[in-house]
């Protein structure tokens, strides 16, 4: 019998709810994307809660648990693992944190978590640099590394002398809270920088809370007069001009290595650094893609055809694709349609594969609703074709089409098994 493959996608954010602007249709269900309905046709479908039923997860904690780990027991902060991913020497005691450049007011109030999306790569590293040669930690003894990944996104890893820190820490940034260890995604939060402040009282937490909380009021000062920051402005851009943090950890997490796991080769194919994070620590092959273009037509093209290729070399190709989330946050329905009508029609029209020996299945990491602009804990349209499964008689890939479709509703811990099962 062939070697059966699996091109397994997940869409950042594909799911959300009906909008008026669609006429009750949700961005997924009011695109364009005859190549996924296509798939969708000889396809059996489902919907997936990512991580649980009334859990509205960050990405990193959607990505652990679909891919069949128990973010619950594996997980140590979203810190560590784009320290990981960003290329940064992390050791247990030192505290890492997922950072985002901000633009806030005199009174700490932000008026923009992302600095307008506009911040480039470039401004960043400069914005960066100047932190890291400003900004000296003086309330205990340690270090810090402050480094800019993709746009308006940061880690800071702070290494102590002497003594260890804890990753028990609130979050600076209001938009999203720790529970049970946890990064959730809040609905309603009052929109100002928070205190970091220990979440337990032991000295380790004490320590890496007044650590963080003066890295966030020194880095504001070194900002919020800098030149890249009065060139924004003069250019009618917002300033970024604070660092709002989430997600502490102190160790990195430990995963049993997909080839134990499932028994089987995985490629992965990822480009933020929270995704690269979590790939390389399962023991998947990182795969480089090609630098941006600047043109996603183009970027998209090549990554299926590199899949196509990497298909007849591993068992599994785990492909993360940014697209749609990003407009959903900022609450643009036509954007998100758009993003993924050209994830379609320049990725999917360019997927080329045997569907006898080679099975494709999409999905998401979670949900990301316009009318919320933020996570929620609804499910997300889940399809397999190819391999020889059956249709259940689907006609497109959309939310409520997949919800009654055969395979029901699912765990996203267990919807690679269930795919295994089903292949």
């Amino acid at each position: 019998m062939q070697r059966k493959h699996l091109i397994y996608v997940l869409l950042d954010g594909l799911g959300d709810l009906p909008v008026k602007l669609f006429k009750g249709k949700t961005p997924l269900e009011a695109a364009r994307h005859p190549f996924m309905n296509k798939l969708a046709k000889k396809a059996k479908t489902g919907v997936v809660y990512t991580v649980g039923k009334g859990i509205a997860p960050e990405s990193d904690v959607a990505v652990i648990s679909m891919l069949g780990y128990d973010p619950i027991k594996t997980y140590t902060g979203r810190g560590p693992i784009e320290a990981f991913g960003a290329g940064m020497n992390m050791e247990k005691g030192d505290l890492a944190v997922r950072c985002n450049f901000a633009t806030v007011d005199e009174k700490m109030n932000i008026l923009d978590r992302r600095c307008g999306r506009s911040l480039t790569t470039e401004e960043a590293v400069v914005l960066a640099e100047a932190v890291n040669r400003g900004v000296k930690l003086e309330s205990h003894p340690a270090s810090f590394e402050f480094r800019s990944t993709v746009g308006h996104r940061a880690v800071l890893l702070i290494k102590p002398e002497g003594a260890k820190l804890s990753g028990n820490v609130s979050n600076t940034d209001p938009a999203y809270q720790r529970m049970a260890g946890l990064g959730l995604s809040l609905k309603e939060f009052k929109n100002t920088v928070i205190k970091c402040e220990p979440l337990d009282k032991t000295p380790e937490a004490r320590r890496a809370a007044e650590l963080l909380e003066e890295f966030t009021v020194k880095s504001n000062t070194v900002l919020k007069g800098h030149p890249v920051n009065a060139r924004r402005v003069s250019a009618g851009k917002l300033p970024a001009n604070a660092v709002l943090s989430r997600d502490a950890g102190s160790c990195l997490p430990k995963f049993k290595p997909v080839t134990e796991q499932y028994g089987l080769e995985f490629a992965s194919m990822v480009e933020m650094p929270v995704e690269r994070g979590i790939a390389l620590l399962c023991g998947m092959d990182l795969i480089e893609l090609p630098k941006p273009s600047g043109d996603l037509r183009i970027d998209y093209k090549k990554r299926a055809k590199m899949a196509c290729e990497l298909a007849a070399a591993y068992d599994v190709i785990y492909i993360h694709i940014k697209g749609p989330d990003e407009p959903a946050h900022d609450g643009d329905c036509e954007s998100k349609k758009k993003a993924i009508e050209l994830i379609d029609a320049h990725f999917f029209k360019n997927l080329k594969v045997d569907l006898e020996n080679v099975a494709v299945a999409v999905t998401a990491d979670h949900s990301t609703p316009c009318t919320l602009k933020s996570h929620s804990d609804d499910p997300v349209p889940f399809m397999i074709s190819g391999c020889g499964i059956k249709s259940d008689g689907t006609r497109v890939f959309g939310e409520r089409e997949c919800s009654n479709g055969s395979l029901g509703v699912m765990n996203g811990q267990e919807l690679l098994r269930r795919i295994f099962t089903l292949l």
